[in-house]
């Protein structure tokens, strides 16, 4: 029987979609292309690293997974930013969280179009994008199962690539390939002279935010919860089990490819998953990562236009603009067609800023400083989740988060730490503050207009 709610969107996304969705949105080209340059800061310390903020993230699912249970109708997890915690910081994290994702867009649309350009590169950038954009936005305006399928078979191919690189690497190691530069795979190679710091203690803490980063995504169950059949069944199980089959795969694929070749050996300026493959006698392994990005960039840049089309249509729903009215439309087949349409359009603005250097630049420096804010959305989240459990909204028999009280400020403590090991990186530090004089300039614009509005209502 379908499942329509009050606003007129549907419930069509299964189990597996979600378990999909989530894990697509975590494994993305970080891992095969960027894994390389966190196991040189590193070394097998990594793993350690890649475990600790798993957990934590773990533990932020849980919130997010008992808030979502208990009201299953709404849209986005950032929501409850805004019931627990104020419009203040609800229209920061929402606005914010948005913009993040319509920048991920941008950023996702450039890397399909340079991947693709490998292969014909005389087929213009611009084309591709908008081709790849407008055949995306089809996909997520048509139906959300289709949106569903589709994320799933992008997930799939990506899943698959991390299994073949593990059953490769065992098998490499299990017959002590003989690698080119003359050393053999083995386990041995993980712990061979293994020091905790290699390049010292800053470099094991700049791993930290990169680790971070490369989890962002896993959060995305907290987006179709809404569009999810069966919500109350189903999210319990993705939470449970999406979190733990993520840090099989990240430490399982980090830990064959430091046992297949030593890891002072991996270049950081080329995937690992290709120099795997290659020392395997695949010759055409940069040809299938290369397909395997563009895949990871795929299922990137879809779920980015679904998650900022429910974002925008929740902030939406929340505002009395007569401009944001217009994107509470909801289509025949479900979809917040309005609100998901012109957040696709913005994205279009990702190739034309990345043609001219000075733009594209600056449009660097705004992607990082988003990429730092979604840091503090994850604080504002852990807050608003023990906000709500010291709330009379609490459900007794809800989905809950064991030892609340206590993972719940360890939670928000590592998230800070991780925020304040970027000033310890001078990449990071600008971002950094410039994450900070947004959420100050945003709460006391927020304030400004209060107090024009009710002169008379002290603040």
């Amino acid at each position: 029987m379908e499942q329509i709610n009050k606003d007129g969107t549907r419930r069509e996304l299964t189990n597996f979609n979600v378990q999909m969705i989530a894990l697509g949105g975590a494994i993305g080209t970080g891992l095969f292309l960027g894994a390389g340059q966190t196991i040189h800061r590193t070394g097998p310390s990594i793993l350690l690293v890649y475990l600790v903020v798993g957990l934590f993230f773990s533990v932020m699912m849980r919130a997010i997974g008992e808030m979502m249970y208990k009201d299953p109708s709404q849209h986005t997890f950032v929501a409850f930013i805004h019931q627990y915690l104020g419009a203040d910081f609800g229209k920061f994290a929402e606005w914010s969280y948005w913009m993040t994702l319509i920048l991920a867009g941008m950023a996702e649309l450039i890397a399909i179009a340079t991947y693709i350009r490998l292969w014909i590169p005389n087929v213009p950038a611009w084309l591709i994008e908008i081709l790849i954009l407008g055949i995306l936005s089809i996909i997520n305006l048509s139906i959300v199962r289709l949106f569903g399928k589709t994320e799933s078979m992008l997930s799939i191919i990506k899943i698959i690539a991390i299994i073949a690189l593990i059953f490769v690497g065992i098998w490499m190691i299990a017959v002590h390939h003989k690698n080119p530069v003359g050393t053999s795979a083995g386990l041995g190679n993980v712990t061979k002279d293994y020091t905790a710091f290699p390049h010292g203690f800053r470099e094991f803490l700049n791993a930290f935010p990169m680790v971070f980063f490369s989890f962002e995504g896993m959060e995305f169950i907290g987006i179709t919860t809404a569009e999810t059949k069966n919500p109350r069944q189903v999210l319990p199980l993705a939470v449970k089990q999406v979190v733990f089959r993520i840090l099989i795969f990240y430490i399982g694929a980090l830990f064959v490819i430091m046992a297949i070749t030593p890891w002072q050996q991996i270049s950081q300026s080329s995937s690992p998953f290709v120099q795997v493959f290659q020392i395997a006698g695949m010759p055409a392994a940069s040809q299938i990562i290369n397909f395997v990005v563009i895949v990871a960039a795929t299922s990137a840049l879809n779920s980015a236009i679904f998650s900022s089309g429910r974002h925008l249509y929740q902030l939406a729903v929340e505002s009395d603009s007569k401009f944001l009215s217009k994107l509470r439309h909801v289509s025949k087949s479900g979809i917040p067609s309005y609100a998901v349409l012109f957040s696709a359009c913005l994205m279009l603005f990702g190739p034309v800023l990345s043609a001219f250097k000075a733009l594209s630049a600056a449009f660097s420096l705004v992607a990082s400083i988003c990429g730092d804010i979604y840091i503090l959305v994850c604080i504002l989240t852990m807050i608003a989740h023990y906000r709500y459990r010291q709330s009379s909204d609490f459900m007794e028999d809800g989905f809950k988060m064991p030892a609340y009280k206590i993972l719940n400020p360890l939670t928000i403590a590592f998230f800070s730490f991780v925020f304040i090991t970027m000033f310890f990186n001078k990449e990071n530090v600008i971002p950094a503050v410039g994450a900070l004089i947004w959420l100050i300039v945003f709460l006391t614009v927020v304030k400004f207009r209060k107090i024009k509005e009710s002169p008379d209502t002290i603040v």
